[in-house]
């Protein structure tokens, strides 16, 4: 239903559907916390980046509003992801699946990190492309030869090597692009190959794209493989930038609305909670996209009550929740009925009022 929602109210009328999937570790103590072990955790302080904890596989569509300058996740589907279960791609395909399900015959472009690929998304629907970055040690061949006349034999899947992608990286001719990423123009060279990543997409073709910064001394900064066969490669590469959309959800999630913080143990406990988090996240975005898109004055009252914020122009997820809030005391103490909050109507709950507006 909330994906319905999503796609009905934010994603223009034909168009894909960006997914942004990634998984996040939440530390957790404890030898009955269910789902709980140690793993890499990249969010890890130090150099040791391994934690003991539970680990959540997320998918988010991607959308762009009018009063933020960058794209925005909206969690959808979460998943736990277990030491014995299935592999985190295997999760990642499955609501991957029902996420196409939900999206009708609309075409889904998927955005994942360096972890995400392999056997599980060769079955994906037709309508899914799958973008990921691509290990410098990935060995790419040429497309399989057309068949030649009767011959003995199975036809060949995959024609000759081509060696790795670093090694070709060097090779290549590079063409030059200016482009927007990371809420940043930015001048790029970029390159790009079709052929086969035999090892994770068998024999689906698939595009390999460098990415190299002009002040760069590396051979490439970016490598990205993608299935989707059609999208010039400037602008996938700018798609892909919207992936960090993510990682921008985990972070205000977990500090602003307090997500993985929860004391639970129990199988069910475990497996409930922090979804429902991240799904108050996304209620609490599309709630001020839809019903209190009033930047202007969120702006004006964020200065007022911190005037040191002289540039701010834009809300913060922390500003819509604040209101959000406000709401929903001024709803409890002093509402002539629940959608008309009437503040001027506060008396013995002054106090209460003054700390919910700050």
């Amino acid at each position: 239903m909330l994906t319905r929602l999503i796609i009905a109210w934010f994603v223009p009328a034909g168009a894909p559907i960006v997914v942004a999937i990634d998984d996040s570790v939440t530390r957790r103590s404890g030898r009955k916390v269910h789902g709980a072990f140690w793993q890499y955790d990249g969010s890890a302080p130090g150099s040791r980046k391994t934690s003991r904890g539970t680990c959540f596989v997320t998918a988010g569509i991607v959308v762009h509003l009018p009063f933020l300058p960058r794209a925005v996740c909206l969690p959808v589907f979460i998943r736990l992801y277990l030491k014995d279960g299935p592999g985190k791609v295997a999760i990642a395909a499955e609501l991957t699946t029902l996420l196409a399900h939900a999206g009708g015959d609309r075409l889904i472009h998927v955005a994942a990190d360096a972890a995400y690929h392999g056997k599980p998304l060769r079955e994906l629907p037709t309508q899914v492309s799958w973008t990921c970055r691509i290990p410098r040690n990935a060995v790419l061949y040429e497309l399989p030869p057309a068949p030649q006349g009767k011959r003995r034999g199975r036809p060949r899947t995959k024609g000759e090597r081509l060696g790795q992608v670093a090694e070709l990286a060097a090779t290549r001719s590079w063409k030059i692009r200016k482009l927007s990423l990371y809420d940043k123009e930015q001048t790029v060279r970029i390159s790009e190959l079709r052929c086969l990543w035999y090892g994770s997409f068998g024999p689906r073709p698939v595009r390999v794209i460098w990415v190299r910064h002009l002040d760069s001394g590396k051979a490439f900064d970016l490598a990205l493989v993608t299935t989707d066969l059609h999208t010039a490669a400037e602008d996938l590469v700018v798609r892909y930038s919207w992936r960090w959309s993510i990682e921008q959800t985990f972070l205000e999630s977990r500090h602003l609305l307090g997500v993985g913080q929860a004391r639970n143990r129990t199988v069910k406990a475990v497996q409930r909670t922090l979804p429902l988090g991240m799904i108050a996240y996304s209620l609490v975005i599309i709630w001020y996209a839809r019903h209190a898109h009033h930047t202007a004055d969120v702006v004006a009252d964020h200065r007022r009550r911190a005037p040191w914020y002289r540039t701010k122009s834009r809300p913060s997820f922390d500003d819509m929740l604040a209101l959000l809030r406000r709401q929903v005391i001024a709803s409890r103490f002093s509402a002539t009925w629940p959608a008309q909050p009437d503040p001027t109507k506060i008396s013995d709950d002054e106090l209460t009022w003054t700390y919910a507006t700050g």
